[in-house]
């Protein structure tokens, strides 16, 4: 993919505005970065504006600038989620049997267009909104920016693809249930989701209508802000439209959940990542644990609840005269609805009630809440194979916002080694919009987050990154077992403060064993990293009783490493002291 530099929504407006750029020149731009791209990804596209359109509308807005015109978002090139109605593009919801097109444009693009954007676009999505993973569209599967195998995340997924990989410099997107969270937390990106009603639902395609948010994908905070202030307010078509009001949020009391209730499905980077997070934002409010329950509860509503009526009711017509032609999996999520009568819909709607009066009191002892976006990712392959029980621990620290009517932000919080994106969420009363981007832009200026790391755009090979403490250490004896690997090193670190090291008795080469304690000690190793294949025929050589686990680094950080069972301690001596593998050798070497 041809090196293109990359630029923010308020960079670009503000060259065009001020002449020092021309939007055809960066119309020019953006169709040179779309046609690089289109041979990593051109899946996250459902449709796209022809290159003489898009060239006539940037002449449009030059023209109308030189007329004297005002505009905010001066040539700025945007993407659309395809379930959003653009004039000029068909409105699919990513389900062929079910494409229109429509008379004109949501309330939302009216605003951008009326502002000097230009849409590019309209991007891929999970079938009819449905899902959290970007894997449910007949379009084929829009994948994340920074790791070609993992998902981009959804329903949102094109649209955060074409932020992530620098194609535009923001995008639409919507969100029911994290739509526009979850995919921006995978590609490092900032993902606003404003109160409902903020922002025109008008000319959406619903999930749920009650609950629906059209959100926007950025890089940086005040880029979304420039968005909001662009689209937000009150629109008379729109009946669930509301007026705008901006409530204060104070970034004094943070709201987390109790420890025993953060889940991360096995992704210790996830949880080491969080703590990260947790501890800087310590640093400047208090953190206060909360019962994440009542929360959960409300969430449960949502799928396994009545509400599943109101996805079913958007799409009743096609469910019941072309079943075959909604996704497999989107049509067992929404298909259940057709069997919820009124008096479980009213239950649920009573239950919602005295669950948003408990989560409006948390608001008496924690000004925001401070929540994982996701508690892991999944490769696709993974989604493909269980594509409803991934999906849904995807959701667990997401579904619950728009049911109980607050306003969202999420941000960058690290990455994993695999590079793909951790986030961290900033979830407020509803009309706290403004003062939770205001808490998300100082974390950010503040949170000293490395940069994202390079697109994926051939595949990334998967590595894991081993920690040797003993007889594989270079210029030991069987450093010739990594080395023959291809293994490249890392660097040298100690573990945390919680392993002993021992001579095993009668080994050949002499071998370590390390021991989690809690009574240890840091242990010095050395870390390399090899792909996948390697390290699987490495872990076949390693002999009993020692195995590969995971060993903790000093600065919390997990790796793979060797550890050993009960028995490797038979006649072992405690060299813990030594402080690590070399030491006890030179003694070795000098009482010889």
């Amino acid at each position: 993919m041809t090196a293109l530099n990359r630029y923010g929504v308020a960079a670009i407006a503000n060259a065009v505005s001020s002449g020092a750029s021309s939007a055809v020149e960066v119309a020019e731009n953006t169709l040179a970065r779309l046609a690089a791209y289109d041979a990593v990804q051109p899946q996250i596209w459902i449709s796209r504006i022809e290159p003489e359109d898009f060239l006539a509308a940037a002449r449009a807005v030059d023209a109308r600038l030189a007329a004297g015109e005002t505009l905010p978002l001066a040539g700025v090139p945007y993407a659309v989620k395809d379930n959003i109605d653009v004039a000029g593009f068909e409105t699919t919801a990513a389900c062929p049997a079910f494409a229109y097109r429509p008379a004109g444009s949501a309330g939302v693009v009216e605003r951008l267009e009326a502002a000097g954007a230009i849409c590019v676009g309209k991007t891929n999505l999970d079938q009819f909104a449905t899902g959290l993973v970007g894997t449910r569209s007949p379009y084929g599967i829009p994948r994340n920016a920074y790791n070609l195998a993992y998902v981009s995340g959804g329903s949102s997924s094109g649209s955060s693809v074409a932020v992530a990989a620098g194609l535009v410099p923001f995008a639409l997107g919507t969100d029911t249930a994290g739509s526009g969270r979850v995919p921006a937390a995978f590609n490092h990106l900032v993902g606003f989701k404003p109160s409902k009603g903020r922002w025109s639902t008008r000319g959406l395609v619903p999930a749920c209508r009650t609950l629906d948010c059209i959100t926007v994908f950025t890089d940086t905070v005040a880029d979304a802000r420039l968005v909001d202030k662009v689209v937000a307010g009150f629109d008379p078509a729109d009946p669930y439209s509301k007026p705008l009001a901006d409530a204060p949020v104070r970034p004094e009391r943070i709201g987390v959940p109790f420890p025993d209730q953060r889940v991360w499905f096995g992704d210790s980077q996830s949880e080491y990542l969080y703590d990260r997070a947790l501890d800087h934002l310590s640093e400047t409010a208090q953190v206060v644990e909360i019962d994440l329950e009542p929360l959960l509860e409300a969430a449960q509503l949502l799928y396994g609840g009545p509400w599943v009526a109101e996805r079913t009711a958007a799409i009743a017509g096609l469910l019941a005269s072309n079943p075959d032609a909604i996704d497999e999996t989107v049509r067992s999520v929404i298909q259940p609805g057709s069997d919820i009568g009124a008096v479980e819909l009213w239950n649920g709607i009573y239950r919602l009630a005295e669950l948003k009066r408990h989560a409006d009191g948390l608001w008496d002892t924690v000004d925001l809440l401070a929540f994982p976006t996701a508690g892991t990712t999944y490769r696709v392959a993974e989604l493909l194979a269980s594509p409803v029980a991934l999906n849904s621990n995807l959701g667990r620290y997401t579904n619950f916002v728009n049911l109980l009517d607050m306003a969202a932000v999420a941000v960058p919080a690290g990455a994993r080694s695999n590079g793909t994106g951790f986030g961290i969420t900033l979830i407020g009363p509803a009309n706290g919009d403004r003062g939770l981007l205001a808490v998300a832009e100082t974390y950010l200026a503040t949170a000293d987050l490395p940069a994202a790391p390079a697109l994926d755009l051939e595949g990334r090979m998967e590595t894991v990154k081993l920690a040797v403490v003993g007889a594989h250490l270079k210029d030991m004896p069987l450093h010739w077992q990594l080395t023959s690997r291809d293994a490249a090193f890392v660097g040298a670190f100690e573990t945390a403060p919680t392993y002993r090291l021992y001579a095993m008795a009668d080994s050949v080469p002499p071998k370590p064993a390390l021991v989690h304690s809690s009574e240890g000690a840091s242990i010095a190793v050395e870390v390399y990293e090899l792909d996948v294949a390697a390290f699987g025929s490495f872990v076949v050589e390693v002999p009993a009783p020692l195995a590969i686990g995971t060993v903790t680094l000093a600065d919390g950080t997990s790796v793979k490493g060797f550890v050993a069972e009960p028995r490797a301690l038979t006649g072992a001596e405690d060299i813990t002291h030594l402080g690590g593998w070399r030491a006890y050798i030179e003694r070795l070497n000098a009482d010889n």
